[in-house]
């Protein structure tokens, strides 16, 4: 039995195997020597004897290390349990980047600028939080994406190695043969692709969740805060229009026992894998909500305010917003004023700049941020500072279209979006935790935090409570949304 560079435990890893436990899927994968194949935890083939596996902390790790992927357990549908350790902070952000660019794939060079470190530091890091090189993870999810394609959707072969970013059909045929030992038309026969070959419009792929997931309790909070227009939210699906090049969709998100369906309606190959992308942490499926809410459990025991709230108010996951241009225009017309107020000014907008979608159930596609710098906003009830901080936001994204992209730290977004007229650190820090999906933002001085805060028995300020959640770093804003749940 052999263990990668990321020293795994032998013996927690090989009970996890033998139980099929589900907590562990997506923390290893498991490498058969006998067979030449890596497998998740929840395998459902015999449980191989312990002399004959090795243990690695990443696919791309135990494709490195010569093995192909199980096509029982499909390693592609493992979820991502990387993110929430400290440790591998920087290597799961740079990781997410690559999945979001994976039909125009970023070299090192560029994944090294990305997370603001060396190649060289770059690559340390990757070797020891996956157990192998950045191109390895590249070159990974790339063939796992294009699998997941190949077995969930009907897209012509051409159009998944596109889509994968590969720059010829010989290229993808040559990698896949290397890694599955067949060609991809071999794996598509038989799968759920057949299905939905009548329908080429339609694309449905599944999204496993690693537990626990808790699809009503994100809706209830999500369900008032939707676009009016834009987005439709109800107990068993989550839906909004979105732009695709010149064309507009839209997409359907549903609850299902393991994870998620998504379904695309629409004509699209290119940009597919950004898009699941945006999905991931609209829903903060990256996040290991298990290891988060037991280290805050953890520090509970000597802090009174975080005991008080987990007796009745759970860790969840963080809801998330499809794009932070949207919700940062939201979070500014919602600066003191109720929630509904702030969805009647948002369909006030969308109803006069909003692009139409031709879809009778979501009729408009949000204002462009081109759209909103030349905006006329009189008459829609926004007072003329708010109108002038929106223009002033719509021409900053018209000027720099990634002016929300590569932040990685709560510093970094206060410091870029507090450089826009009209925008304070709330509002940064609001944009932070649900636009940017940051764990460890803040949206200091809010009041529906310190009266949920004092609701629970807290006798401080908007400062004191600042300083309470120093206790609560990287995982912040878990505790901000609990306290915000808990006034509902």
């Amino acid at each position: 039995m052999e263990t990668d560079a990321t020293q795994l435990a032998t013996d927690t890893c090989y009970a996890a195997i033998k139980a099929r436990d589900a907590r562990f899927d997506g923390s290893f994968f498991t490498a058969v020597r006998t067979t030449g194949i890596f497998c998740r935890p929840i395998c459902p083939a015999p449980t191989p004897n312990l002399e004959n596996v090795s243990f690695h902390k990443s696919a791309a790790a135990a494709f490195a290390a010569g093995y192909r992927p199980c096509l029982r357990c499909r390693p592609e549908l493992a979820p991502q349990a990387h993110a929430w350790l400290s440790g591998a902070r920087l290597s799961a952000q740079v990781t997410e980047e690559i999945k979001r660019r994976l039909d125009d794939p970023p070299s090192v060079a560029e994944m090294a600028t990305y997370a603001g470190v060396s190649e060289r530091h770059l690559r340390r890091l990757f070797e020891e939080h996956l157990g192998t090189s950045p191109q390895a993870v590249l070159d990974t999810e790339r063939l796992l994406f294009a699998k997941h394609l190949l077995s969930a959707t009907a897209l012509p072969v051409t159009q998944i190695a596109s889509a994968a970013g590969y720059g010829s059909i010989r290229r993808f045929n040559d990698a896949f043969k290397a890694a599955y030992g067949n060609p991809p038309s071999a794996l598509r026969r038989g799968t759920a692709a057949n299905d939905q070959a009548a329908d080429a419009t339609r694309l449905r792929m599944h999204l496993v969740v690693k537990p626990p997931f808790d699809w009503a309790r994100l809706m209830h909070w999500q369900g008032p805060r939707a676009i009016p227009g834009v987005e439709s939210i109800d107990d068993k699906h989550y839906c909004r229009t979105l732009r695709l090049g010149d064309a507009i969709g839209w997409f359907e998100v549903a609850p299902v026992k393991d994870g998620l369906n998504f379904t695309l309606h629409a004509h699209v190959s290119q940009g597919l894998a950004g898009h699941l992308a945006r999905v991931r942490q609209m829903f903060d499926l990256s996040a290991n909500i298990a290891q988060i809410g037991a280290q805050l459990h953890e520090r509970s025991a000597e802090d009174a305010l975080l005991a008080r709230l987990l007796e009745n108010q759970p860790i969840g996951r963080l809801p998330g917003a499809w794009d932070p241009f949207e919700l940062t225009v939201r979070a500014v017309l919602g600066q003191q004023v109720s929630v509904k107020g702030a969805s009647t000014l948002m369909r006030r907008l969308v109803e006069r700049h909003g692009t139409p979608s031709g879809i009778a159930h979501l009729p408009a596609c949000f204002p462009t941020p081109e759209a909103l710098a030349d905006a006329n906003l009189d008459g829609l009830g926004i007072t003329g500072a708010r109108i002038r901080t929106l223009q002033a936001l719509g021409r900053a994204v018209a000027e720099q279209p990634a002016l929300f992209a590569g932040i990685k730290t709560v510093d970094d977004a206060v410091e870029r979006l507090t450089s826009l007229p009209g925008i304070g650190p709330w509002t940064a820090n609001y944009v932070a935790m649900r636009g940017l999906g940051l764990p460890d933002a803040w949206p200091t001085k809010d009041i529906g935090l310190l009266r949920a805060a004092r609701a629970l028995g807290f006798a401080g300020d908007f400062k004191a409570l600042d300083a309470a959640a120093e206790a609560w770093r990287p995982w912040r804003a878990y505790v901000a949304f609990a306290l915000w749940l808990s006034e509902t």
